[in-house]
C-alpha cells in the first residue's frame, strides 16, 4: 500500500490538504516569477518542501485548493502581448463629481482585490470608499466626515493599501502628514496614527510586512517595521534632483517579491528601480525629459510591474497608460491618447491602475471622477 504525505495549506478561505508522496515529485516554480506554466497548475510555498516553490496540480488536492503564494503587493501575471479593449467601461462613480458615495472628487488611489472589490482613495471627499464587484454605490471605509485631522477624518488622502494579516486598512492621509491605520472589521468608527509628520504620497507592503512609504517632502522612500517610527531609507534621501542618487517628488512605489522598490519620480519624469540595499537608482522607463515621444513621460504617478518584469505606468500628464517591457528603451500605449477627454477610450489625467486576475485593466481617471476597466483580449496568444 502506497504511504502518502499531506501538507495542510492555511488561506485566507480556509485550510486544505494537498496530498503528495514527496516534494521530488513536483516541479519547481519558474525562478523568475513563481509562475507555474503547467495546465491547472499552481504555486506553493511551503515549509514541507523547505519553502521552495514548487507547481501543483489543482487535481491532487482535496478540495478548492488555490495557489497560496499571496503577496501584499499582488504580482499581476500578464502574458508579453496581452492587448486591451480599447474602450473602457466605467465601473465606479458613473454621475461626474460630487458627494454621494455613487461620486467621486479627484480620486487618486486604487487596491483591487483578488474577488475584484475596488477600494479607493476619493481624495477631495476626504475619505476611502469600496466599490464590491457589480455595485452601482460605494461604501465608505475610513473619513467621510469632512476634512479634519480628528481620529474619525481624513484630509486628501492620496493612497491605502490592505494589511491582509492583520484585516487593517493603512492609509497615506496626505493632508494631515500622517499614515493612519483602519481597521477593516465592522464597526471601527476611527483610526490609529502610524506614522506622523510625513508627506506621504504612496504606499507599498512586501511580503515580510514592511510597510514602503514615499516622503514627497524628503524626497525618499523610507521602509518601516509596522508599529515603529523610525524607518530605513530605501531610495533617495540625496535632495531633489535628477541623478541616480536622487528623487525629485516620488509619487507612487511598487515593491515585487524581492524587496526592489519601482518609484514614479514625478518631476524627472520617470520610473527609477533601487534594488534592494542600492545607493542608486537604474532609469527603467521615461528619464528623456518631459514630453509625449514613446521614450517620454509627462509626470508620471501610479504603476504596476508584473511576473516578467513589464512596468505599466499612468503617464498622467500625456493622458496614458504606457507598457515598458524590461529592458525595453520606449514603451508603447496599450490605453488612452494624447487628447484629454471623456470618451470609452480617453481619460483626463489617469492617475492610478491595478489589473485583476485575469489581467482586466482598471484605470483611476482623476479628472473625469470615476474608474474605469479595460478588458484583456482573449487571442490565442493571452487567453
Amino acid at each position: 500500500m502506497a504511504i502518502h504525505r499531506f501538507i495542510f495549506l492555511v488561506i485566507s478561505s480556509g485550510i486544505y490538504v494537498l496530498l503528495i508522496n514527496s516534494c521530488s515529485q513536483l516541479a519547481s516554480c519558474a525562478t523568475e516569477n513563481d509562475a507555474c506554466y503547467q495546465s491547472s497548475t499552481g504555486c506553493v510555498n511551503h515549509p514541507y518542501c523547505r519553502y521552495v516553490p514548487v507547481c501543483y496540480s489543482s487535481l491532487m488536492a482535496t478540495k478548492g485548493i488555490r495557489p497560496v503564494i499571496q503577496y501584499s503587493t499582488r504580482i499581476p501575471n500578464i502574458p508579453a502581448g496581452a492587448r486591451w479593449i480599447q474602450n473602457g467601461v466605467i465601473i465606479a462613480g458613473y454621475h461626474g463629481e460630487g458627494f454621494n458615495t455613487n461620486q467621486f472628487s479627484e480620486p487618486l488611489g486604487l487596491f483591487v482585490d483578488d474577488d475584484e472589490t475596488m477600494i479607493i482613495a476619493d481624495n477631495w471627499n476626504h475619505r476611502i470608499i469600496q466599490w464590491k464587484k457589480g455595485d452601482t454605490d460605494g461604501t465608505i471605509l475610513a473619513g467621510g466626515h469632512g476634512e479634519g485631522n480628528r481620529l474619525n477624518q481624513l484630509n486628501s488622502p492620496t493612497d491605502m493599501l490592505v494589511d491582509k494579516e492583520t484585516k487593517n486598512l493603512i492609509i497615506c492621509d496626505r493632508g494631515n502628514q500622517r499614515v493612519v491605520q483602519w481597521s477593516l472589521r465592522s464597526g471601527t468608527s476611527k483610526g490609529k496614527v502610524l506614522l506622523d509628520k510625513i508627506f506621504c504620497y504612496g504606499l507599498a507592503m512586501d511580503d515580510q510586512r514592511y510597510l514602503y512609504v514615499t516622503d514627497i517632502g524628503q524626497n525618499e522612500v523610507r521602509r518601516y517595521k509596522i508599529g515603529e517610527k523610525n524607518g530605513t531609507v530605501v531610495a533617495g534621501g540625496n535632495g531633489p534632483g535628477a541623478d541616480l542618487n536622487q528623487l525629485e517628488e516620488p509619487i507612487k512605489i511598487f515593491v515585487d517579491q524581492k524587496q526592489t522598490v519601482y518609484i514614479s519620480d514625478n518631476r524627472n519624469h520617470r520610473v527609477v528601480k533601487w534594488n534592494k540595499g542600492a545607493k542608486a537608482g537604474i532609469v527603467v522607463a521615461g528619464g528623456q525629459a518631459e514630453g509625449d515621444a514613446l521614450t517620454q513621460l509627462f509626470s508620471p504617478i501610479g504603476l504596476v510591474v508584473d511576473r516578467l518584469g513589464t512596468i505599466y505606468v499612468a503617464d498622467t500628464w500625456n493622458h496614458r497608460i504606457v507598457r515598458w517591457p524590461k529592458g525595453a528603451k520606449q514603451g508603447t500605449v496599450i490605453a488612452g491618447k494624447i487628447d484629454s477627454n471623456e470618451g470609452e477610450n480617453q481619460f483626463e489625467f489617469p492617475v492610478d491602475l491595478s489589473f485583476d486576475r485575469d489581467g482586466n485593466l482598471y484605470v483611476v481617471d482623476w479628472g473625469n471622477h470615476r474608474v474605469k476597466r479595460f478588458f484583456i483580449e482573449k487571442t490565442q496568444n493571452n487567453s
